[in-house]
């Protein structure tokens, strides 16, 4: 006979009965989609404003750690931009430095990511299978919303770096016997006066010239010559369009190039073409030593500094040279200009030849214009003269100054970038870049005025120039320019919003306000003819 052991649960045999609830299961719980929702918004939030959705999720120390690291960073770029802009101008414009950033900025990206996945598993409690993969979508979109950007900016930062250092070149790289020394425009461009680094220089002048180099031609005729005047206290602009057949340019009496030609530039014809100013470019570097003004680059853009500054009785600062060839990428880059187009301008065509265009820009306010266009809208002049082409090449001056905004850049920064170290050339040093684009953002904000010398207009006749009348008339539209109310034009809206022109009231001027001559003109369109039919 067998005897059981009972257990020692008294109750062993008894059916199974539930448990009582204990306290914490009486109580109800949250909803699993409300605390789902908490975690997005505090993910999004740790995102926008790195550390605080750390802080959130009880990580405290860690949280304080990042979000007071992404607090000192930005408030010491305020702090930096606020009390000395050109220093951090200078380091968007340095290659080195731009090439860190690019680096640094990937570095940034990587770790923000990081933060973002960190955060939202902090954050993340007791989740189903649906919020599960929902929160992983999440945290992707937020990764590439952070990674994107940084991406971007690595990539700006390496095309601005090739930028900088293909088209401007340090003051130790490049040689020019007449650009100013650093200390003519500021004493350190790294570490500028507080008050107003331009100080002791209250014109910069800019020479402009438009080159018609083509692998089909030998050497460049610079077709286009305009001077930008600015004034650094307002940003003012007065540009000085010369045509490309003005004979006898003058040089200095103190400069070598005088003694081989001390009755300027000329073989004593005033219309021998080769001794137009066009010419010079290409011209001088063959008729004099390469080292006759010093060490230099290009003896052909010393030589129209030089030239163009006497005529007008100032010292030209820098030179910026644009193959005309290549402008028409520039204007893509910039995603068009637009221009009010008061006449039929044609594309394409010769008069001396008496070829006939094939197409044409027809009249409209505000018209875009994309590369192609934008070139012939510049160049054309089929059917009617230098001095046309120049008014209209002042209109194309002031659109890209007044459309070439920030935002616009930025958008397509890569395409202008490419671009312009295809077709810019300058002896503009990399150490006065920070002032020269502190000071674009004046001359945005301020007004352009011009003076285009036309033969037969105020005394001017490009055969035999009066020069000591050009810089009479210089001289005078500075002072315009200081006392912008009285002399400016302002145009006029009409009913669809386009300015049109108005006629000052004020006294004659020798300059006129390029807003006021580049409106839209409808009685001028109404008669205009077409060429093509």
């Amino acid at each position: 006979m067998s005897s059981a052991v009972p257990p020692s649960d008294p109750d062993w045999d008894l059916p199974d009965q539930p448990l009582p609830p204990s306290q914490n299961d009486a109580q109800p719980k949250p909803e699993p989609d409300r605390s789902f929702r908490q975690t997005v918004l505090l993910t999004i939030a740790g995102t926008v404003v790195p550390g605080a959705g750390l802080i959130a999720a009880r990580r405290h120390l860690a949280g304080l750690v990042i979000l007071g690291l992404f607090l000192t960073a930005i408030l010491s770029l305020g702090i930096y931009a606020a009390v000395d802009r050109n220093a951090l101008l200078s380091l968007a414009v340095d290659p080195e430095v731009l090439r860190g950033i690019g680096v640094a900025v990937v570095i940034v990206g990587l770790l923000w990511v990081g933060v973002v996945i960190a955060t939202h598993l902090a954050l993340r409690g007791r989740v189903n299978q649906a919020q599960r993969a929902s929160g992983g979508v999440l945290v992707g979109i937020l990764a590439f919303a952070v990674a994107a950007p940084m991406a971007v900016a690595s990539i700006y930062s390496y095309e601005q770096a090739s930028l900088v250092g293909t088209v401007f070149k340090s003051e130790k790289e490049s040689r020019s016997a007449t650009r100013p020394t650093l200390t003519a425009v500021s004493s350190d461009p790294k570490d500028p006066t507080p008050e107003d680094p331009w100080a002791d220089k209250p014109r910069l002048n800019i020479l402009l010239l438009g080159g018609d180099a083509d692998q089909n031609r030998t050497g460049t005729r610079t077709d286009t010559v305009i001077l930008a005047s600015i004034n650094t206290a307002t940003g003012n602009t007065t540009l000085f369009s010369l045509p490309r057949n003005t004979a006898r340019m003058p040089f200095p009496k103190s400069s070598p190039l005088h003694e081989y030609y001390p009755y300027g530039f000329t073989a004593g014809d005033g219309g021998n073409a080769e001794y137009f100013l066009n010419a010079m470019y290409m011209n001088i570097p063959n008729t004099v030593p390469e080292d006759v003004l010093g060490e230099t680059d290009d003896i052909g853009a010393d030589a129209l500094k030089l030239s163009v500054g006497e005529a007008l009785g100032v010292k030209v600062d820098y030179y910026v040279l644009i193959n005309l060839q290549g402008f028409s990428r520039l204007i893509d880059a910039l995603g068009g200009i637009r221009v009010n187009v008061n006449t039929y301008v044609p594309i394409g065509g010769n008069t001396d030849r008496g070829i006939r265009p094939t197409e044409q820009i027809t009249p409209g306010p505000n018209k875009k214009l994309y590369g192609r266009e934008a070139l012939w809208f510049a160049r054309g002049r089929y059917g009617s003269d230098d001095y046309t082409r120049m008014d209209r090449q002042r209109c194309v001056v002031n659109a890209i100054i007044r459309q070439a905004n920030p935002a616009n850049v930025l958008a397509r920064y890569e395409d202008i970038a490419k671009a312009g170290k295809q077709i810019v050339q300058t002896d503009m040093p990399q150490e006065v870049l920070p002032l020269i684009v502190d000071l674009s953002l004046r001359v945005k904000k301020g007004n352009v005025r011009s003076i285009v010398f036309k033969n037969g207009v105020s005394g001017f006749v490009s055969a035999d120039p009066d020069f000591d009348e050009m810089r009479r008339r210089v001289e005078i539209s500075f002072d315009e320019t200081r006392n912008l109310k009285s002399n400016t034009a302002s145009p006029e809206p009409d009913a669809s919003g386009t300015a049109t022109k108005k006629s000052s009231s004020g006294p004659e001027t020798e300059s006129e306000d390029v807003e006021a001559s580049c409106a839209w003109q409808p009685e001028v369109a109404a008669t205009s003819r077409p060429f093509v039919s």
